[in-house]
């Protein structure tokens, strides 16, 4: 079983996120990519495939949408998946990571938490205090939906 984390980044605050999250999914083998450099084919039933965007006029960034797009019904069958964004603290403020979830479960993933938001400082950050800390914890949380 392999994990991808698979993002889009403006600032590299997503990109940071999905780095620790890939490095905290002990016992994959678990890899940050970039969302140009995403292969889905690579992907087999039972792997883990998180993806993460900064949230980009409400929604995920056209990147990721365009990713999101090309996926199709099916595409996804038996793979594991997850998304998150990052966003600034705003009292009204988009969703993109249950907007790229929603996207997943509908390329046919087994979506194993709920979409998870990371929170910058500003619009290009840096991210908060403790948000690194928050994404490796979430890595672990997902390792143990997929029973590790």
């Amino acid at each position: 079983m392999k994990a991808v984390v698979v993002y889009d980044s403006a600032y590299c605050n997503t990109k940071s996120v999905a780095e620790a999250i890939a490095g905290s999914l002990d016992g994959l083998e678990a890899t940050p990519v970039p969302v140009g450099e995403f292969k889905s084919e690579a992907l087999a039933a039972g792997d883990l495939l998180v993806v993460g965007s900064p949230i980009n006029g409400w929604r995920p960034t056209p990147k990721i949408t365009t990713l999101l797009a090309s996926l199709g019904s099916g595409t996804l069958k038996g793979v594991n998946a997850a998304a998150f964004d990052t966003r600034v603290r705003m009292f009204i403020h988009g969703d993109a990571a249950k907007k790229i979830s929603h996207a997943l479960k509908a390329g046919g993933a087994d979506i194993i938490a709920e979409p998870m938001p990371f929170y910058v400082k500003g619009s290009e950050g840096p991210l908060r205090d403790g948000e690194i800390e928050k994404a490796e914890s979430w890595a672990q949380s997902l390792l143990t939906s997929l029973g590790r």
